[in-house]
């Protein structure tokens, strides 16, 4: 039998980190009914498949998916593998590119490794949305189309603005909150956690709920998270983030490049830290006397810690402290051998075989953004071709501030480096 905190301090945790709950009384009532029956409300969150890897941004849910699952409440986790075909429109100036369903499955396996990274695979369970929207009659769309009007869909303030810019909406872009409340009928949910910009699509579950004869869901909205720059969302395709999988150093290093005005916030939607705790870092981050880079590190320790545990998060802060206090390599560079019998290797080639970048179209982003020096000279040029003999010299390739690699001639050079 589940065991219950008492309904105060099931709020005071759930509470952490929200923007708002709508609306708060029903919360309440759903979890003094809960704790007196003895009986988990079923917490829902549903993530589009979209790209393979997630970042911290996306965790801002899970985390809170956590908080509700350490309660002893049900976690039901949508994998939206049909909403990911339309592509959720929230906060999009433009319509998203169309995916395919095998980049979809691809997807959905990487998205729910890293998941359970956080969550409890045993605790959780998990649902695909194709299981009722694959089966679902055309009568039975034209049924749930129904239920709502185009005059509804455009008081959303994305597309309301691209409404009146002349932007095109396409129809299958309206069907996405629709399919998203449907989700919630169908999984029965008490509690659908999601981004600020979604709350349009969260109150479309609970209108939905209640014409379906439903209780309505509560709607607990959290913070978009802003990225390394300080000023956009987090987002691969902005290059601001800090992915989950992403190696300790990256991970400690990226960390390390946030503005200061953001380390309260990632403290509070990131890591455990107690309320107390939080209290103490708010008043130190406004004590001008203090310096906040310790309060930094111990961030991007506690964020490595997290993801790759203890012994990796001590060498991560030990290379970041080797590398930026001491001015010296961090261990462990990565030896690299040019081709042999090549006149030059094209550097964005060597970034992408090399494994620096993830494409080529980030080397080539980096490289005209000036992050991208060899032997601590800038190369600017796209076209440029790394030399391929050094006369038995190695040369350092650094990209950005955290990203090493050793050039040396060939492997045999490589086996007399390692010896």
């Amino acid at each position: 039998m589940t065991m219950f905190l008492s309904v105060e301090k099931q709020l005071e945790i759930i509470q952490r980190g929200t923007v708002e709950i709508v609306p708060l009384e029903l919360l309440q009532k759903k979890l003094e009914r809960s704790f007196q029956q003895k009986k988990p409300l079923r917490i829902k969150q549903g993530f589009d498949p979209t790209a393979p890897d997630i970042h911290l941004g996306h965790t801002v849910g899970l985390r809170k998916l956590k908080q509700f699952q350490d309660l002893g409440h049900q976690i039901v986790l949508i994998v939206g593998d049909y909403t990911a075909r339309v592509g959720d429109p929230s906060g999009r100036s433009a319509t998203r590119p169309q995916l395919s369903g095998k980049e979809v499955e691809e997807n959905a396996a990487t998205y729910l490794a890293q998941f359970f990274k956080i969550l409890d695979k045993n605790k959780t369970e998990v649902r695909k949305n194709s299981e009722w929207f694959a089966p679902m009659s055309f009568e039975y769309i034209l049924k749930l189309l129904s239920h709502f009007t185009v005059a509804r869909m455009l008081e959303r303030d994305d597309f309301e603005k691209r409404y009146k810019s002349g932007a095109p909406i396409s129809v299958h872009e309206l069907l996405y909150p629709i399919m998203q409340a449907y989700d919630s009928v169908e999984v029965e949910a008490d509690v659908e956690i999601g981004a600020t910009e979604q709350k349009f699509n969260l109150l479309a579950g609970r209108q939905l709920q209640e014409e379906f004869g439903r209780e309505p869901q509560v709607v607990l909205t959290l913070p978009v998270l802003v990225g390394t720059d300080g000023v956009n969302r987090m987002s691969k395709s902005l290059g601001n983030y800090i992915g989950i999988a992403d190696p300790p150093d990256q991970i400690f290093g990226k960390t390390m490049s946030i503005p200061d005005g953001l380390i309260f916030h990632y403290f509070e939607l990131m890591t455990d830290l107690p309320t107390s705790e939080l209290e103490k870092l708010a008043a130190n981050l406004a004590d001008k006397n203090k310096n906040p880079m310790e309060l930094k590190k111990q961030l991007a320790h506690t964020l490595v810690r997290m993801y790759h545990g203890e012994v990796e998060a001590r060498k991560a802060r030990d290379n970041f402290e080797r590398v930026f206090s001491k001015r010296e390599l961090p261990e462990d560079v990565p030896v690299f051998p040019l081709p042999a019998g090549e006149d030059g290797m094209p550097i964005i080639r060597l970034l992408t075989e090399s494994g620096l970048v993830v494409s080529a179209s980030e080397g080539r982003r980096l490289v005209e953004q000036g992050a991208v020096e060899l032997d601590s000279e800038r190369v600017s040029d796209i076209q440029y071709k790394v030399p391929a003999r050094f006369w038995k010299e190695e040369k350092i390739l650094r990209v950005g501030k955290r990203r090493f690699l050793r050039l040396i001639e060939s492997l045999e050079q490589a086996r007399g480096l390692d010896k």
